[in-house]
């Protein structure tokens, strides 16, 4: 339920302001280390975050990737 909260917010911001796509994927990166943070095990934690250190150019070249693909 307070995923679901969170996406709302999330979303409900987004909709409002006029955001460029490397905003919106840095603000869903931060949304993903709050919500690694709230992870115990140290391990699961640390993947966790180390799946959020991608740049937003990796992101870009990799979704390009895909799309010409198809």
């Amino acid at each position: 339920m307070r995923l679901l909260i969170s996406a709302t917010a999330v979303l409900a911001t987004v909709s409002l302001s006029a955001c460029s796509s490397q905003q919106l994927y840095g603000a869903g990166q931060g949304w993903q280390r709050l919500e690694c943070n709230k992870i115990n095990d140290a391990a699961e934690r640390s993947r966790c975050m180390a799946s959020t250190s991608g740049s937003y150019e990796d992101y870009k070249r990799q979704s390009d990737a895909v799309k010409s693909a198809k």
